[in-house]
């Protein structure tokens, strides 16, 4: 299509908040600019035998395959009317960007724009790292950095490797839910993994390493029915070990803080994760102890207080 025939369709794109498109002005509009196209319009328009739709208000035209002006295309085709044309003032969305020229001095001035927009600049939406709790699968996407370097965007996880520093042993288990950010409460009702997040993880891993290396259960219940002690009694019995195995176990003394028992008589244990899951593609961590984990307690406590 011609340019004078697109000036033309322009030209009734600026007058719809003007005129009806069924009125005799849009009507004379369109019909001009098809009578230019006819007339002498340029090798834009290429015809075929497979596709004849006249618009209803180009009714000298079989419009088939638009080649450069292919925006209104499908509108002319389906016999519906397009939107208005984009003029100049409409800019594309400002990109995410790292750098501080953009931003104000101390004092308030405007900084003068020396340079555009550099690519080793850019920046990236956040992952926002859901937890997946049994509805869905692990999704992590590899983004190319800089110099070809890959980062893996974890979109849901469901499980992490954790760290029992005072056992120094690590084990592989599920996250079971989001229960504290210092950063925002948000993130914890959506429940986003994030570094430093406070999460609940599945005790079982460590309960089971804890029995085994120390011979002694952990976690169990103190009221208990009787056909239940019996039977762990009868299952204790069952596996034999040996007089040099027996020693070993009498040397090492399991020393267990109550805090931390009273969680592994929950099966939870609170955690904290130090990786980036949006970077690494991981959400590894921590089991909280000592200090730090009765200052979270603390902190939840009061969280539970206030939204009673």
């Amino acid at each position: 299509m011609g340019r004078r025939a697109l000036g033309l369709l322009q030209a009734w794109d600026d007058d719809r908040d003007h005129h009806h498109h069924d009125s005799p002005h849009a009507k004379d509009l369109v019909g001009r600019a098809g009578l230019v196209h006819q007339a002498g319009g340029c090798g834009c328009l290429q015809s075929s035998p497979r596709a004849s739709s006249p618009h209803p208000l180009l009714p000298s035209l079989e419009l088939t395959h638009l080649t450069h002006h292919h925006l209104y295309q499908p509108y002319l085709l389906t016999n519906t009317l397009p939107p208005p044309l984009l003029s100049s003032t409409h800019h594309r969305a400002m990109g995410i960007t790292r750098d501080s020229r953009h931003k104000r001095r101390h004092t308030g001035g405007k900084r003068p724009s020396y340079r555009k927009k550099r690519k080793f600049e850019l920046g990236r939406p956040a992952a926002m790292t859901k937890l997946v709790l049994g509805h869905g699968e692990k999704r992590v996407h590899v983004v190319r950095g800089r110099g070809g370097n890959l980062k893996f965007r974890a979109l849901r996880l469901e499980t992490g490797n954790f760290a029992w520093r005072s056992e120094t042993q690590a084990k592989k288990t599920r996250i079971l839910d989001v229960v504290y950010n210092a950063s925002n409460n948000e993130l914890v009702r959506t429940k986003t993994l994030v570094k430093s997040a406070i999460v609940q993880i599945d005790a079982t891993p460590f309960r089971q390493y804890y029995e085994q290396h120390y011979g002694q259960e952990v976690g169990s219940k103190k009221k208990r029915g009787a056909a239940a002690t019996a039977a762990k009694t009868t299952e204790t019995e069952a596996v034999k070990k040996s007089s040099h195995v027996l020693r070993k176990l009498a040397k090492r003394k399991g020393d267990l803080e109550t805090h931390l028992e009273e969680q592994f008589t929950s099966g939870r244990l609170l955690a904290c994760l130090t990786s980036r899951p949006g970077q690494s593609g991981r959400a590894d961590g921590y089991i909280l102890e000592g200090k730090e984990l009765e200052f979270y307690q603390k902190q939840l406590a009061k969280k539970k207080k206030g939204q009673k």
